[in-house]
């Protein structure tokens, strides 16, 4: 499994907010890759850019990235004023924080998140691995040079809160172990292990954070499903809801580097004049090509990507089970960030001025809409960025009165999976149930 860190040095200092830049990389990457970047959370963390291989070969958080790659993207954070994320702790506590599975996408960017927000008050950072790693030196900004210990069940529980980025398989088996107990820790799962548990929450901190307070080990959402509902629910909120109807083109990252990598090296033998473009992670060639499968197909012709998005919204929003919620999802080649058209047939009648000063006072939402200046979201615009992108919006032709539609852009390794992952920490110190789940161990700040 990859390597696992934990945090050290206490901070309450607001998000950095950067403007955002392209390297070189990014250009070559708009040119020749369609440039954005994903990688799909319950898909990529426990999705499917779907290849003709077993699934766990696949499963995201499985998959690493390798540390000498740069994204194609010189990587900034746009931070929404209003986001749903304390701006400092409720406590006077700090935490020791871990991160297991620190040298993956995710868990890189869980790191970063916790460095670049600094919401949470963090005490220790601690580092886990593999024998492979144990007793390497990881140098990080905000907490110094870190010691790489072997990963260990009991060495886990002395955390406060560890986050899993990690693959279903090892989160089943150490998940309950390092969370058991009064002494155990908060632990905040990445992968798609407890998602359908009736009694572990499934969470989006800006619609269920409560949900928090009711267990130590807390689901994150499929990358999918967290994107697209920061932009649905408050208009499910404004105007009810009969059905959603949903499509999402996703990025390559959503299977993980070895889907980027992919993507990258057959589109530049395509573009070579090759005519048998290599493809072991996707089921047939990504370039230049969309491929609508991802993860395996369901009984009723559905795929398990498109079923994560219909239980998911209707756990996390805690709608009646009967709610018609259909998607179709699609792999298509671009990098990192996924893009969905979401339908919305609703029970009030829409007013878009309405939709769409609620979708402005939304947290963690930035409306990007101004057709006569053709503005609206690109995942070119949405990758490295905390807030997801909302544009095209309408009233829909087909449910006249009472629908409305747009378009979703979202770093799905951002809001679709580490960024969520920490403000459900960040929720969980302002709301007291962090300092709760691990009772007086926390120490107190001087």
């Amino acid at each position: 499994f990859p390597l696992l860190f934990t945090t050290t040095t206490a901070a309450t200092a607001a998000a950095t907010v950067l403007s955002m830049r392209f390297t070189h990389a990014a250009v070559y990457s708009a040119l020749f890759v369609v440039a954005s970047t994903t990688t799909s959370f319950a898909s990529f963390q426990g999705v499917s850019a779907f290849a003709p291989v077993s699934t766990s070969s696949l499963r995201p958080s499985s998959l690493t990235v390798n540390a000498n790659i740069q994204s194609p993207f010189s990587r900034t954070i746009v931070n929404k004023n209003n986001m749903a994320a304390a701006s400092s702790s409720s406590t006077s506590l700090s935490y020791t924080v871990g991160i297991v599975g620190a040298t993956g996408a995710v868990g890189k960017e869980i790191r970063q998140c916790l460095e670049t927000r600094k919401n949470l008050p963090i005490d220790t950072l601690r580092i886990f691995g593999s024998s492979r790693s144990a007793g390497k030196t990881i140098d990080t900004e905000q907490y110094g040079s870190v010691t790489v210990e072997l990963f260990d069940v009991a060495k886990a529980r002395e955390c406060d809160v560890v986050f899993l980025a990690v693959d279903g398989d090892f989160a089943l088996e150490y998940a309950q172990k390092i969370a058991e107990g009064a002494d155990g820790a908060v632990v905040i799962d990445n992968s798609s292990a407890f998602r359908y548990k009736p009694d572990i929450p499934l969470v989006v901190p800006e619609i269920n954070g409560e949900e928090t307070k009711k267990s130590k080990l807390i689901a994150n959402p499929n990358c999918t499903t967290a994107i697209g509902l920061m932009a649905l629910w408050p208009l499910i909120k404004a105007f009810g809801v009969k059905r959603v109807l949903m499509s999402t083109y996703q990025a390559s990252s959503g299977a993980g580097q070895p889907g980027m990598d992919e993507l990258q090296e057959g589109t530049k033998a395509y573009l070579n004049g090759e005519k048998n473009i290599e493809h072991k992670i996707f089921a047939y060639p990504l370039p230049f090509n969309v491929i609508p499968q991802i993860d395996k197909f369901q009984e009723n012709g559905y795929t398990k990507e498109e079923m994560k998005v219909t239980w998911e919204t209707r756990k996390i929003c805690s709608l009646p089970e009967e709610t018609p919620i259909s998607c179709s999802a699609v792999r298509i080649p671009t990098i990192r960030a996924h893009s969905e058209v979401i339908v919305l047939e609703t029970e009030k009648k829409v007013d878009l001025e309405k939709a769409r000063q609620v979708l402005e006072d939304a947290p963690g939402v930035k409306v990007v809409d101004n057709p006569d200046k053709l503005e609206y979201p690109m995942p070119l615009t949405a990758t490295g960025q905390y807030d997801v992108e909302v544009g095209r919006l309408r009233k829909s032709i087909a449910f006249g009165d009472y629908g409305i539609e747009f378009f979703v852009c979202g770093d799905q390794l951002l809001r679709g999976a580490a960024l969520n992952a920490v403000l459900v920490a960040e929720a969980m110190d302002k709301n007291g149930a962090l300092a709760e789940g691990k009772g007086a161990s926390a120490k107190a700040e001087a």
